[in-house]
């Protein structure tokens, strides 16, 4: 059965999952790049940049299985890049470079259309303009029976939340106060719609929170 799922998405201490003022030399926010403090030295993340090292542990036990059987992801426009508004070209490709991490269809939603975009190692952007369940459709249809996994950021998975339309969330809480950014709870009321926290474990860096919806 396929499982939409959000993994390994940090937030800090007050609840924030990004911090203010997103922009090309901040895409998460100001400060919100300590919100991941946990996965950069885990093995999985220090392979994605090349490097054959990297930290084992809890927290590189739940970096792993962020990744496992991900058939779709789907991100926010701004998850892909700063853009706003109507593309004014093709140049902007994403944050990653040639070869994004994903290696499956990936669908972005935007107002704005645009084609898709291929990539090495096996990534396609596809630009979805039609909202979150078309994107869902989309990305199931494309996930060849494996999950799909709602990458972010912050507005993404609260639509998501607030249509109960996400199955499992893996939260990274991390310590970190922000005081101030994207707030991922905000008005949302998690047991009506649901949702209660079934797993607690304590990482090296973070403790991670499973947060499932019954039924």
């Amino acid at each position: 059965m396929i499982k939409v799922r959000v993994a390994a998405f940090s937030i800090s201490l007050d609840g924030y999952g990004a911090g203010p003022d997103q922009s090309l030399e901040n895409p998460l926010g100001v400060r919100g790049m300590e919100l991941h403090g946990w996965a950069f030295p885990t093995r999985t993340f220090q392979t994605m940049f090349g490097k054959d090292d990297g930290e084992t542990g809890v927290d590189e036990s739940f970096a792993a299985r962020s990744f496992e059987n991900v058939g779709a992801w789907i991100l926010g426009r701004n998850m892909f890049g700063p853009v706003r508004g109507p593309w004014p070209d093709e140049s902007w490709r994403g944050w990653w470079g040639d070869e994004p991490p994903y290696h499956v269809p990936v669908f972005v939603l935007t107002h704005h259309a645009r084609p898709p975009l291929d990539m090495q190692g096996g990534t396609t952007f596809h630009f979805v303009t039609d909202g979150l369940e078309a994107a869902l459709d989309r990305a199931k249809a494309a996930a060849g029976g494996r999950d799909v996994r709602i990458g972010g950021g912050v507005a993404t998975i609260r639509g998501y939340l607030q249509s109960k339309l996400i199955d499992e969330m893996h939260l990274a809480l991390s310590p970190v106060l922000l005081g101030t950014g994207e707030a991922l709870f905000a008005g949302l009321d998690l047991p009506r719609l649901g949702y209660a926290c079934r797993e607690r474990v304590e990482g090296e860096r973070a403790t991670h929170l499973l947060i499932a919806r019954d039924g």
